[in-house]
């Protein structure tokens, strides 16, 4: 019998209470870890840390697949524009990581799952721009309720797509962001978009499992597809 593959999560690093301490502490929601058990992986967290090649190596090698979760606001700086006064403060931390590891995990064809935050990241790693506050463009805030309340809106993905493949013609799913791509880089497809046609999901073409959601798939444990994807590309690998 194979083993149950390892998938590797990018974590926060934030400020906790934990009894009578209280410190800077490497976190992330349990809905991350549970979704990804639920699938048939096992998950280990990757917190922050400086990217240096070996590091970067240590990590990739030690899992079978990643996934970069959601948080805060990519630094605009990093895709040359000024920050929006809406913008989350820079988390410079993060975003060298992370952006290390996905182009790192794109190099060797490791399997790969951006959520929300982590389609940014994506975008941003190859080069792209993104939409910094979206209710400028779109003129409503139907993707981020605020007050920690996720919002359910339509995608309908591309015919042939690994998510099409995965999710069908359209699905509901839960939202929370401002942010989205803008220019996609031409390494990414884009297979999926809300009925406003913003960028929901986008593809790395000829990659096992190169795949990225603005959503939160995670917030929906009664389905699956997605982090299944991922686990059962990442148990071929």
């Amino acid at each position: 019998m194979s083993r149950a593959p390892v998938i590797g999560l990018s974590t926060y690093l934030e400020p906790a209470a934990m009894g009578i301490w209280d410190r800077p502490a490497v976190v992330l929601p349990r809905v991350y870890t549970d979704a990804v058990l639920s699938a048939g992986g096992v998950p280990v967290g990757l917190p922050p840390q400086p990217p240096t090649a070996e590091a970067v190596a240590a990590v990739l090698d030690a899992v079978d697949g990643l996934v970069i979760t959601g948080g805060k606001d990519v630094d605009a700086a990093l895709y040359g524009e000024t920050a929006h006064p809406e913008n989350d403060a820079p988390r410079p931390d993060r975003d060298a990581w992370e952006i290390a590891l996905v182009r790192a995990a794109i190099e060797r064809d490791l399997p790969l799952l951006g959520i929300c935050r982590g389609l940014q990241v994506l975008v941003v790693a190859l080069g792209g721009t993104l939409v910094q506050h979206l209710p400028d463009l779109i003129g409503s805030s139907r993707y981020s309720n605020g007050d920690a309340t996720f919002a359910d809106n339509p995608v309908i993905t591309v015919p042939g797509s690994r998510v099409a493949g995965m999710l069908g013609a359209s699905a509901t799913v839960k939202s929370y962001h401002h942010q989205a791509a803008d220019r996609v880089p031409p390494e990414l497809e884009v297979t999926a978009r809300g009925d406003d046609g913003v960028v929901q999901a986008v593809e790395v073409p000829g990659m096992r499992f190169g795949v990225a959601v603005q959503w939160h798939p995670e917030e929906s444990p009664e389905d699956a597809r997605l982090l299944t994807g991922l686990v059962e590309a990442a148990r071929a690998r």
